[in-house]
């Protein structure tokens, strides 16, 4: 378990979230079911040996980070957990639910203990099929399901992508973004498709690039040697370390902005948008449902205790990622 701050939120909740999923327990001390979430979850991440991490984060001390994950998922109660996979935020819950359906949230996003393993790759995309379908899998499976359902919606797809990646599936991945892979190009190519590609195209070649030594030292000789600053950002970009292939391409921005046609800029915002969670709609909550007014995660806001929290009905909103909004701010910076 860690105690997440404003210093180490980069390095021990996003860039930890790129190896293994971590559950953040967003807390403070005088909300009473958050006394009670907390020993179970500390319960569960022993039990599940390794499969998460449990980080907390207390709501008085780093309010910054609490006010923008209840920005991004519309919610404005404790105890608040979020899921983070991939460098970025991808679900939540609130209140101080049973264990049995904290169990069922974490068997969505967390590996199976004797399940498919990341470092397993898929011969096609026919063992992906195979690995949703036989239950071993509950993340690929919804994804899957989710496909099926509604071929026209791409944002399933994307995520199914993003997940073989992570696992180094690179032909399963092609597979599975090769029906809208068309989108991405043409006069008016669809950005986010675009993005997925270049990400695709970044898997494919890293595993040939020199190694991060060899580059270090073409770069330690010749500053201005762009092509191995880019190497050196695909190979971060194609193993899922976007904020290190996004530091390696600020470099070339701001030494040439205009270097091989703005690729390295067109890198840069392609990272930022598979990065980007879509618009999202959170579903209204019950009167009395734990975090709810009045239900059993709601702090009264009696004398001396921050004002009352709610969870907000349904919304719409465009997710605020801290990380992500500090690159468009360096990214602004560079260019401007």
């Amino acid at each position: 378990m860690i105690d997440i701050t404003l210093e180490n939120f980069e390095s021990d909740l996003m860039a930890a979230s790129m190896q293994v999923p971590v559950l953040l327990d967003i807390w403070a001390p005088w909300c009473g079911p958050c006394k009670q979430l907390g020993p179970v979850l500390e319960k569960l991440e022993a039990e599940y040996g390794g499969r998460f991490l449990l980080a907390k984060l207390n709501a008085d001390d780093e309010p910054q980070i609490a006010g923008q994950f209840s920005q991004m998922f519309g919610v404005r109660s404790i105890p608040f957990c979020v899921m983070l996979a991939g460098g970025r935020p991808v679900d939540g819950f609130v209140g101080a639910i049973p264990e049995a359906q904290i169990r069922e949230f974490l068997d969505k996003y967390v590996m199976p203990g004797d399940g498919l393993m990341a470092d397993e790759p898929a011969d096609d995309v026919d063992s992906v099929d195979e690995a949703g379908a036989d239950g071993a899998d509950p993340a690929l499976a919804k994804l899957l399901e989710a496909i099926d359902r509604d071929p026209s919606t791409d944002e399933p797809r994307f995520e199914l992508v993003k997940l073989l990646l992570e696992r180094g599936q690179v032909e399963a991945a092609q597979a599975i973004f090769e029906p809208i892979a068309a989108k991405g190009t043409g006069p008016v190519p669809d950005r986010r498709v675009q993005a997925f590609g270049m990400y695709i195209e970044a898997a494919v070649v890293a595993p040939s690039a020199r190694s991060a030594a060899e580059l270090d030292a073409a770069i330690a000789a010749n500053r201005r040697d762009f092509d191995a600053r880019f190497e050196l950002a695909q190979t971060h970009f194609g193993a899922g370390r976007f904020t290190h292939a996004m530091d390696a391409l600020l470099e070339i921005i701001m030494r040439d902005k205009a270097w091989s046609d703005e690729k390295a800029r067109k890198t840069y915002v392609g990272i930022l948008e598979v990065m980007s969670k879509p618009v999202v709609r959170e579903p209204k909550r019950a009167p009395g449902q734990p975090g709810q007014p009045g239900g059993p995660g709601a702090p009264g806001g009696a004398p001396g205790q921050p004002p009352k929290l709610e969870v907000a009905g349904k919304v719409e909103v465009q997710p605020a990622d801290p990380v992500i909004d500090a690159y468009r701010r360096k990214l602004s910076m560079a260019i401007f």
